[in-house]
């Protein structure tokens, strides 16, 4: 048998998010069925995991299936180029690929990388040799790799045309039918990296985690709980038929999706809306990305990782568990939302309970309701909910933060996750030190320009110095110091700036050998 392609990825990317690349592997192998019917489901690709079975010689059988399977589909990553194993299958592969050149005179791109997170710059040449980039996947792709486009978007236009794409240069590929090495030995293999200049990438412990509570697309307005309503629930204003006309002829003219808002200058309660709560965009005008997936582009960018997720009755359960994990978590609120169901009974256990390295933020436009009764009855809902957390949204670093604007969105939120990050450090003072490198972080972190949070861990101060008998100099007034002491400033603070993982996902039921835990 002859696989269309090899799947070769490092096992410490499947350790750190592997239902990733769980999914890229099933809807590639997925796609190649579609557009090459006639295979059977065993000739379409080739993965450790799903072959091997006890008792197998996994070395041998990776040798083989890598010396006859038609291309070899690499996942490209930090991880992948520290690997030795990893280094021998690209290796042994290339090989095949130059062997079949030197035989037949035929030059085939059998060997396909995958970006799957940004490589380390000092490749060896002869990966470099290889283009792994291709302009038409975006600048996402590029600047993110595979995997960011599966995090922010895992259905998105963008990541459907990279499947598509490799499908087609496997297909391709494979109709060559490059030389088959039937005595292919991966053991005495020597792989072209790891350089030694990449460190080895530890195993992630933590990542921050996203929550997201607000209204769909078709929702009926949220009622608002206030002293006086009927059965202790209230509704805001509703739409005047003109505003109403205005939201349906922009529909129909494939604007936003709203549930409830007006057209240009109305009042459009709570932002636009689409089929899932992620989708929420609650500033005026509407910009994409959605809130959530900005949020994740945000963290992102800041050095961490991200999952997200939608408010659910598992809320405080889920909190726990990440708490548990050493991860922080952030809940992105929908004030029109957090009054009625299905989130606000999750929320009031949330307020109710205590989750000192959680983060909750209300954005809110100036007009969404304008000042007056309306908007009195909104945020006073909000804090019926929030009724505890409420009392702790003032002081030097609250992780309870409303009327968020849209131009202060994102320091917000990169800030809170610093301060809820660092009380996560403080708690875990067993080995300080080695809590900083679970996390990424050294000893002195580079400041994070516009946080005022303490850096960690404090310099000690010098010891005092006793001073000595004064000497007199010409000129000296009778009593002067010195010198004088300055103080700190007040410049920025440090924010830690490490890369957190996702959720382990075991990769077999078996214990890898001393050479399979290499890959």
């Amino acid at each position: 048998m002859r696989p269309y392609f090899f799947f070769s990825y490092a096992r410490r990317d499947h350790l750190a998010g592997g239902a990733f690349v769980d999914q890229f592997f099933t809807d590639l192998r997925d796609e190649l069925a579609r557009i090459e019917p006639e295979s059977g489901p065993g000739e379409l690709a080739y993965r450790d995991t799903e072959r091997l079975r006890i008792g197998d010689d996994w070395e041998r059988q990776l040798s083989r299936m890598l010396g006859a399977s038609r291309t070899m589909v690499a996942l490209y990553s930090p991880a992948y180029f520290a690997s030795p194993y990893c280094g021998k299958e690209w290796t042994a592969f290339d090989h095949r690929t130059r062997l079949h050149e030197e035989q037949t005179g035929e030059s085939v791109p059998a060997l396909i990388p995958v970006l799957w997170e940004p490589p380390p710059e000092d490749l060896p040449a002869e990966v470099r040799r290889i283009q792994y980039l291709q302009h038409d996947f975006g600048a996402e792709y590029a600047t993110g790799g595979l995997r960011h486009l599966l995090r922010t978007d895992p259905q998105g236009t963008a990541y459907r045309k990279v499947v598509r794409v490799i499908a087609e240069r496997i297909r391709e590929a494979a109709s060559w039918r490059v030389t088959e090495l039937r005595e292919l030995d991966l053991g005495q293999v020597e792989g072209c990296f790891p350089v030694e200049e990449v460190a080895p990438v530890a195993v992630r412990s933590s990542l921050v985690r996203l929550f997201v509570a607000a209204r769909r697309a078709g929702d009926p307005p949220a009622p608002v709980g206030g002293a006086g309503a009927v059965n202790g629930d209230r509704f805001p204003v509703q739409r005047s038929e003109a505003d109403a006309a205005r939201t349906d002829r922009a529909a129909a003219a494939g604007g936003p999706a709203n549930g409830g808002t007006g057209g240009p200058g109305g009042p459009y309660q709570g932002g636009w809306y689409g089929p899932h709560p992620r989708d929420w965009a609650p500033y005026h005008p509407p910009r994409l990305p959605s809130l959530a997936v900005q949020a994740q582009q945000v963290i992102t960018r800041a050095g961490h990782s991200t999952s997200l997720e939608t408010v659910g009755p598992d809320l405080a359960d889920a909190l726990d568990r990440a708490r548990e994990n050493n991860e922080v978590s952030v809940l992105l609120v929908d004030p029109w939302a957090a009054g009625a169901e299905p989130f606000r009974q999750a929320l009031r256990d949330f307020d109710r309970q205590n989750h000192p390295v959680t983060a909750v933020l209300l954005p809110d436009s100036t007009d969404d309701p304008p000042a007056g009764a309306a908007r009195a009855r909104l945020w006073e809902g909000v804090r019926e909910v929030f009724a505890r957390t409420w009392l702790h949204r003032s002081g030097p670093e609250p992780l309870f933060r409303i009327h968020i604007r849209r131009e202060r969105f994102e320091r917000e939120l990169l800030s809170t996750v610093t301060v809820a990050q660092n009380r996560l450090l403080d708690q875990l003072d067993d080995d300080p030190v080695a809590a900083r490198a679970q996390f990424g972080l050294g000893p002195d972190p580079r400041p994070m320009p516009g946080l005022t949070i303490p850096a960690w861990p404090p310099v000690p101060p010098e010891p005092p110095v006793s001073p000595g008998p004064p000497v007199p100099r010409p000129g000296n007034a009778p009593g002067a110091g010195a010198g004088s002491a300055t103080g700190a400033g007040t410049g920025a603070a440090p924010g830690p700036r490490g890369a957190l993982r996702e959720e382990t996902v075991p990769l077999t039921n078996r214990a890898p050998s001393e050479g399979e835990a290499d890959r």
